[in-house]
């Protein structure tokens, strides 16, 4: 279910297929913040998401990069943190995620998607993220190359109360 955010992201990161889909509501900006509800067969989801600050890396292609936090209540999925990478995680490689210059924690990676390993994880990343100012993503592309994504936290907070609302998470 997990890489079903993907297609949802598809859809906000593309505003001519968002447009035509009446299944996707675009709940506000705030500060580097987007608040998304969409409905499926399964129910209502909920997610946030933004865009590096900053990027770096010896790359020459790269495609959209986002960091992500989603509530699938029917699921009783709620603060999951996923990253879209822009590009193929090499196999077996552990991208991190630094808030604050605080512990890097491990992520899993498949294709081109990063995922906190539990929901202990999750909380304490979302937890993190509320207090924090900026984090930072590592990872290696299939093709070995290092990559380093600077996120802001500015909206984060608002963004997050707003898809805790929509999905009456609170």
């Amino acid at each position: 279910m997990r890489y079903f955010i993907c297609f949802i992201l598809a859809l906000a990161t593309f505003p001519c297929l968002a447009a035509k889909d009446p299944n996707l509501e675009n709940l506000g900006t705030f500060g580097n913040w987007t608040a998304y509800t969409y409905h499926d067969e399964m129910g209502r989801i909920c997610y946030i998401a933004t865009e590096p600050q900053k990027s770096s890396g010896k790359y020459s292609k790269r495609d959209d990069v986002f960091l992500m936090v989603t509530h699938r209540p029917q699921e009783k999925a709620y603060n999951v943190v996923n990253v879209v990478a822009g590009y193929t995680y090499q196999k077996k490689s552990v991208p991190t995620l630094t808030i604050d210059n605080k512990k890097a924690i491990s992520l899993v990676s498949h294709e081109d998607t990063a995922w906190a390993k539990d929901a202990k994880t999750d909380a304490l990343l979302v937890e993190q993220m509320k207090a924090g100012s900026n984090g930072v993503l590592k990872g290696k592309s299939k093709r070995g190359t290092l990559t380093t994504d600077t996120f802001s936290f500015k909206g984060f907070s608002k963004a997050f109360e707003k898809i805790n609302e929509a999905c009456n998470y609170l």
